[in-house]
């Protein structure tokens, strides 16, 4: 049970991430300069979760997070983790811009509690124009205070002043069904989600962090390379310019190797295993023997060279609307960042400098964690983990003293109880 007075301040930081795997839950403690000391980490692979970014079966989905939570809190030697902060993305994300002014009439001081006020006009908005969808973050690009531009942190100090402001935000929206089985999910968890995140700003946040906010100023684009999607975002100075998510990923290639005759275990492994991102990179062409799937019998053979062709074949596949994207907006990017589980085919960013002629680099949050930190929580696959621990310790800076929220579930079981026992 939630205890009425606990306060989020009291607890660790906690980031929950749904993929199409399963649940992974992170927990760790800041330190000095916004480093992070981990904690712990569990996962959850008991029920595939997702499929293109959708919760296929929320009941499952909230096992596996109440699972997570559970053997973390007992890991870090806690009662209980109640409340954590989740990253959103997936397919039917996509971002839409949008525009709230405020004329103060006179000059008077520009305050946080404005600039919130117009935050949630910006969500009013969108959730009027687009009822079938849910906004799941808003961030704002850039404010012109009497004609003067202006980014956020510039323009909330102790004596910015103006009488016409104009804020232009990036709103994230999903589908509304996609958004309510998120928070149906952590209901039957009976936990509750204290704050989400879009997940390429919590990727930009960390990069930037390791790398330096230039690499924002200068245009960068991130390429989320996960499971079941493929994702690209491009920012410049404080603006995404794309956004554009592919249905395919790691998991069709796993396919496309599984159909020369083996199991799809087999397939995952050949792939993490011996996997480079064209021929080109492969420096030993290995013989490889796997057994092959009862239908078939007996044993197959395949060479390092065969398993990059058919790899490379399915990224060009994938990568097709990626690339049109980026060829548009080329002239605005100086830094194309690789992340995601699926990222870690050998060679993947020389062969994706050699596609797009632009400097490309892992993503890394090798800044944002203590030296004291296992190698393997260095993997990109766990960037956004971090990265959302970094949005969420600044959001409780701004939201000190919050009590836990309850899970929804449990406002609705009140609701309910009020509505039986006042009926005659």
């Amino acid at each position: 049970m939630i205890r009425k007075t606990q306060r989020t301040e009291s607890l660790p930081l906690v980031a929950v991430e749904m993929g199409s795997s399963g649940v992974r839950a992170m927990a760790a403690k800041r330190m000095e300069n916004d480093v992070f000391h981990i904690l712990g980490v569990e996962e959850s692979e008991k029920f595939p979760s997702i499929e293109k970014g959708n919760i296929i079966q929320s009941g499952n989905v909230g096992y596996m997070i109440a699972e997570v939570l559970k053997k973390l809190a007992n890991r870090i030697g806690v009662e209980n983790l109640p409340t954590a902060f989740v990253p959103v993305g997936g397919s039917p994300t996509m971002i839409a811009s949008v525009l709230s002014k405020r004329d103060n009439v006179h000059s008077t001081r520009i305050t946080k509690a404005q600039l919130s006020d117009m935050e949630k006009e910006c969500y009013d908005k969108i959730n009027a124009k687009y009822p079938e969808y849910a906004v799941i973050g808003v961030v704002p690009a850039y404010f012109l205070l009497d004609d003067q531009e202006f980014c956020y942190d510039d323009l909330v100090t102790e004596t910015q002043r103006g009488a016409l402001i104009e804020g232009h935000y990036t709103a994230f929206v999903t589908k509304k069904e996609v958004a309510e089985k998120i928070d149906k999910s952590f209901d039957q968890a009976m936990r509750s989600i204290e704050q989400s995140f879009v997940r390429p700003e919590v990727l930009l946040s960390a990069f930037a962090q390791e790398d330096g906010f230039e690499v924002l100023q200068d245009g960068c684009a991130v390429i989320d390379f996960g499971a079941q999607t493929t994702t690209l975002s491009i920012y410049k100075g404080t603006e995404y310019l794309v956004h554009k998510v592919v249905t395919q990923g790691g998991y069709n290639i796993t396919t496309l190797l599984s159909q020369q005759g083996i199991s799809l275990a087999s397939a995952e492994k050949l792939k993490c295993g011996y996997g480079y991102a064209s021929a080109e990179y492969v420096e030993k062409n290995l013989h490889i023997r796997l057994k092959a799937t009862e239908e078939i019998g007996g044993e197959l053979q395949i060479t390092s060279v065969e398993i990059a062709d058919l790899i490379e074949s399915k990224l060009k596949e994938i990568l097709v609307p990626i690339l049109e994207q980026i060829d548009k907006h080329k002239d605005r990017i100086k830094t194309l960042y690789i992340t995601g589980g699926a990222s870690m085919l050998c060679g993947l960013d020389a062969y994706m400098q050699s596609l797009t002629g632009i400097n490309t680099l892992y993503g890394a949050h090798d800044a944002l964690v203590g030296r004291d930190t296992e190698e393997q929580y260095l993997s990109p696959r766990y960037s956004s983990l971090v990265g959302t621990l970094l949005l969420g310790a600044s959001y409780r800076d701004t939201h000190k003293g919050e009590l836990v929220k309850p899970p929804k579930l449990v406002d609705k079981f009140k609701v309910a109880a009020i509505t039986l026992f006042s009926n005659e």
